[in-house]
């Protein structure tokens, strides 16, 4: 929750987050499927409740402890944010869908995956206003023949390289704007990558260092005031 607190502070409002499914059904705002790396604790989070989830302590790189929040949390604390959330597993994208129905906050998220089959059950759910990431197969059409059959309302979410391979170059965003795609990349800590991915005129960028973007957005004039 402090993170996410520290990028709306800053005047972020569109948001990054992935989610699990606990056994009992809560749908938690976290990256890893257990507790290990983070907590110390080992336990898998689709093996473990909502309360014990709750109770769990993620261990800072200052000392602090942090709670674990739950996404209705971020959906309640952030009203006018817009979120990005990857369903990280099978069992989240029920929950999730019926979360999303709850807060009526369609119009503000973009759900995602790795998973094809995961993505179109999360549009054949709610419908065709849904925006979603691409999937890696989608991506490499869109990157090969330079267009993507069907109507789905899609984002392309993609790293900007992908070992060797430069994945966003001009010819890639020329290929995502024919479409009406927008381009979103990941996960861009580097100014020098960031210029390079803003010349480009990309739609997003994702980052773990909020201020360094902010600094370099407000540098070119596009930080909403």
């Amino acid at each position: 929750m402090a993170s996410f607190e520290k990028a709306v502070a800053l005047g972020y409002r569109y948001l990054e987050t992935d989610v699990h499914r606990t056994a009992d059904g809560v749908l938690v705002s976290f990256h890893d499927d257990d507790l290990n790396r983070t907590c110390g604790i080992d336990a898998r989070i689709g093996e473990m409740t909502g309360a014990e989830v709750a109770a769990a302590r993620v261990n800072g790189a200052d000392g602090t402890q942090y709670e674990i929040p739950l996404m209705s949390d971020l959906f309640e604390a952030f009203p006018e944010a817009r979120f990005n959330i990857d369903a990280k597993s099978n069992e989240s994208v029920a929950p999730l869908a019926a979360l999303i129905e709850e807060f009526d906050a369609l119009g503000r998220v973009c759900l995602a995956s790795f998973e094809l089959r995961r993505l179109r059950k999360l549009r054949s759910i709610l419908g065709p206003r849904l925006l979603t990431n691409m999937s890696p197969a989608e991506v490499a059409t869109l990157r090969t023949v330079g267009r993507l059959p069907g109507d789905a309302h899609r984002a392309a979410q993609v790293p900007a390289k992908a070992g060797p391979i430069t994945v966003v170059n001009e010819r890639f965003v020329r290929s995502a704007r024919s479409g009406d795609f927008p381009v979103h990349v990941w996960t861009i800590n580097e100014r020098p990558e960031m210029e390079r991915l803003l010349d480009l005129d990309v739609d997003g960028i994702m980052t773990d260092e909020t201020t360094i973007l902010r600094d370099v957005l407000l540098e070119r004039s596009m930080w909403p005031t």
